[in-house]
């Protein structure tokens, strides 16, 4: 089979990069070892940034999130006896939006469907092949069982952490920084309705929590664990217990409601970057070349970023113009870094370590935070999204 571009992995990078080559008169094929159901039903992020709305409206693809999707202004800060609310409108003109990875999924799907997209799903042996020449390729079992092999002019790798893509990065090129968090997220959904506007962020000694919601009528919550927790130690009463302690439950007449509890889930914390970010004809995005720890809100965002430099530059590799493809690398861990460290700064902000010294520099960050106007400003301009290409 001939193609232009093959992308591995049919999550939103993927599916996104396909439809933004589309859009440059560019074709593909998609191959995915999960079922379609499988990665329609992942639930992960629900914060867009400014620039990832924007995107998504400019490429067609946001009418279902202009008619369902939430704008927020901002987030609220709080600690034990203080809650305050961070406006990014105010301070920097931007906002974001709760609209759920899994919503953005169906529409990148329901678009490439209707394009005629060939997408391979439940595929096994994936390998990649001749990737330091002009004519690389991808073999594959399809699921009926038989081999294909996709011969193209770029292969894109946008197959997570476990994906053969980052692999095919020689040990004698690729970098790799890690690091390891030394507690969890308990993560819940529960139909009932948010108890706030807008997301809570709380420092308590308990350790962090988080109010978050997916809609009018489901709201998303996390409260900070121990590595290695089991969630059979967490009954419904415990999590909510828990949540109501470190979320200010009767704090200046603010309640928390609950409801039925239908997904649960521990969820590691780590940070990690792998470069480069290209090798040969080989080019990685999203998770397949970074991890962020989800306090900052930037796993999604950082993968549409990356396939948003992507696709103009395979377009014009494909046609002969290879500058872009020589940068993207570059420009796009520009921006990887910085919402890593972004990341890694609101996590280490929130979250208790056990140390009390540890516990009065948080506080004091918290304080200086919300009570400067270039603190704030700093956040938000970091929460709402830097520009694609920063």
């Amino acid at each position: 089979m001939r193609t232009q571009v093959a992308i591995i992995g049919a999550g939103p990078a993927g599916m996104l990069l396909s439809h933004l080559l589309a859009a440059e008169g560019v074709g593909s094929v998609v191959v995915e070892t999960r079922s379609e159901e499988y990665v329609a039903s992942r639930i992960r992020a629900g914060i867009l940034e400014q620039s990832t709305v924007d995107l998504l409206r400019a490429t067609g693809l946001g009418e279902r999130l202009d008619a369902e999707g939430h704008r927020h202004r901002g987030i609220y800060l709080q600690w034990p006896g203080e809650r305050h609310h961070l406006d990014f409108v105010d301070l920097t003109g931007r906002s974001v939006w709760v609209y759920g990875q899994t919503e953005v999924q169906k529409d990148l799907v329901a678009a490439r469907t209707a394009a005629g997209q060939q997408v391979y799903y439940e595929v096994g042996d994936t390998a990649l092949h001749d990737l330091e020449t002009d004519h690389p390729s991808v073999t594959f079992t399809d699921a009926s069982g038989a081999e294909v092999r996709v011969r193209a002019d770029a292969v894109a790798g946008c197959d997570g952490s476990f994906g053969p893509s980052r692999c095919a990065v020689p040990s004698s090129v690729r970098q790799q920084w890690e690091r390891v968090y030394p507690y969890s997220w308990l993560g819940i959904l529960a139909d009932v309705a948010p108890s706030t506007d807008e997301l809570i962020y709380a420092w308590h000694p308990d350790g962090f929590a988080l109010h978050s919601m997916r809609s009018s009528s489901v709201s998303r919550f996390y409260v900070q664990v121990p590595n290695d927790t089991s969630l059979d130690d967490w009954s419904d009463d415990r999590i909510w217990t828990a949540l109501a302690d470190r979320l200010g439950h009767g704090q200046d007449g603010w309640s928390l409601e609950t409801g039925p509890i239908t997904d649960r889930s521990v969820l590691p914390m780590r940070s990690f970057v792998a470069t480069p970010m290209r090798h040969g004809r080989l080019f990685l995005a999203g998770d397949a070349a970074h991890i962020v720890p989800p306090t900052g809100a930037k796993g999604l965002n950082l993968a549409v970023a990356d396939v948003a430099l992507l696709a103009p530059a395979l377009a014009a590799l494909v046609r002969g113009s290879s500058s872009l493809a020589d940068s993207y690398s570059d420009t796009a861990l520009r921006r990887v870094w910085r919402c890593t460290h972004f990341s890694w700064w609101m996590t280490s902000m929130l979250h208790t370590s056990g140390d009390p010294f540890d516990a009065e520099l948080q506080l004091s960050q918290l304080r200086w935070v919300c009570s400067s106007r270039a603190g704030a400003a700093g956040l938000a301009e970091n929460y709402a999204g830097l520009p694609i290409g920063f």
